[in-house]
């Protein structure tokens, strides 16, 4: 079970493609089965029916899983199975016609544009980190980027002629993303000033940089994020994400095509973009209850 396991591992990473966070989650996530299987005494993948993944599943519940972390779990065992019979090392899958647990719809959460004002502004742009910050921030905000596509961004990706980036995201599939003129300022101020500081006498392609000199990771703009946001008096939780949420949130209110944003947030189907319009629904139907007189509950006058 070890090796099958291992060669499906290395199969995600070297032929998929798949982002190192899917890699991670599956190698996780089918330990635990695994580790489960080998508690109920079954030492092999072709014993595993329909009974045995019920039993599975039933002990996820017990635990207090949430439903979310269950369908992300039985996700991966699914996918391994479709590895196992591509191989023909099983001949039948007990995933196969297991439904995942309905998940509730969840609408993204999102900043306001004074919100994100408030953290565009929060770095000292004085300092080396500050001009880093500002221009990573101005980034994230500007291009709806994963974090994991920021972080490993290299100069020779960024246009400022033109204000656009090349970015390889999942899957190692190419696009390009855009800038405004505000983020593509941040970026030269931080790559005239900020990053040679930060550089010192070393040799390091990655765009932003620690201050030792070495590549930004995602954990610190994890970290930046969270600091500069609790300087800035925001009361949500901001990370990454959530600029990527504010981004895609902030195009359809004003009037971007949804394809288009499709397109630069990278998502391979329509359908993980159309959450959005969700989002700028609800904030459109607030907007109209609070402001039109004749949508506002009206208030009964004494003796009517």
């Amino acid at each position: 079970m070890q090796e099958v396991f291992t060669r499906y591992i290395n199969y995600l990473d070297a032929e998929r493609n798949a982002s190192r966070y899917t890699v991670r989650n599956y190698t996780r996530d089918l330990l635990a089965f695994f580790g489960y299987l080998k508690s109920r005494e079954i030492s092999s993948l072709n014993e595993v029916d329909r009974q045995v993944l019920r039993g599975y599943l039933s002990y996820l519940m017990k635990e207090g899983f949430a439903r979310v972390s269950i369908s992300r779990k039985l996700s991966a065992i699914r996918s391994f199975y479709r590895y196992l019979i591509r191989e023909q090392l099983v001949a039948a899958s007990p995933v196969a016609d297991t439904s995942s647990p309905k998940l509730d719809k969840r609408l993204p959460k999102f900043l306001t544009p004074e919100e994100t004002v408030r953290l565009l502004e929060a770095p000292d742009s004085a300092t080396a980190r500050g001009q880093r910050d500002r221009a990573l921030i101005e980034l994230l905000y500007a291009s709806g980027l994963r974090v994991s596509e920021l972080a490993s961004l290299n100069l020779e990706q960024v246009n400022l002629e033109t204000n656009e980036i090349r970015v390889w995201g999942k899957g190692s599939k190419e696009r390009m993303v855009l800038m405004g003129k505000p983020a593509a300022a941040a970026l030269t101020g931080y790559l005239s000033r900020g990053r040679p500081e930060l550089l010192g006498a070393k040799r390091n392609s990655a765009l932003f940089l620690n201050r030792n000199g070495g590549r930004l990771t995602e954990r610190s703009i994890q970290r930046a994020l969270g600091k500069y946001a609790r300087a800035a008096g925001i009361k949500k939780r901001v990370h990454p994400h959530l600029l990527r949420h504010t981004f895609a949130t902030h195009l359809l209110d004003g009037g971007a095509d949804l394809r288009v944003v499709q397109e630069l947030l990278g998502h391979a189907s329509l359908v993980s973009t159309q959450i959005y319009t969700h989002v700028s629904q609800s904030r459109a139907r607030k907007v109209y209850l609070s402001a039109h007189p004749l949508a506002q509950e009206t208030v009964d006058e004494p003796g009517d």
